[in-house]
């Protein structure tokens, strides 16, 4: 299973799909009486929130990056660790200059 290889890009592609799995579970839980649509507009509107989805949904990453160090995947484990990276200065971009 494609899963269980040891590879950078593997890790980097699971790392930017899990904060979206997360993303979903968010909206799910807290904003289902909501359409897709209006949840995003929402989003951009309060700037607060878009950065806490993306906050929350970092969590989905920590548990992927979780998995790949304690199975010694350390190449995988690096992609998405740098993903999630990328999703945090994100974050902080939008929280602070936009």
């Amino acid at each position: 299973m494609f899963l269980k290889k040891d590879n950078l890009w593997l890790g980097i592609v699971l790392g930017f799909l899990a904060p979206i799995a997360g993303m979903l579970v968010f909206y799910f839980v807290k904003f289902r009486a909501f359409t897709f649509k209006e949840f995003f507009q929402y989003m951009i509107l309060w700037k607060t929130l878009l950065t806490s989805v993306i906050s929350l949904s970092l969590i989905a990453n920590a548990v992927v990056f979780t998995i790949y160090i304690n199975t010694r995947k350390d190449n995988t484990a690096r992609g998405v660790f740098a993903a999630t990276c990328v999703y945090a200065i994100a974050a902080i971009l939008i929280k602070f200059v936009f």
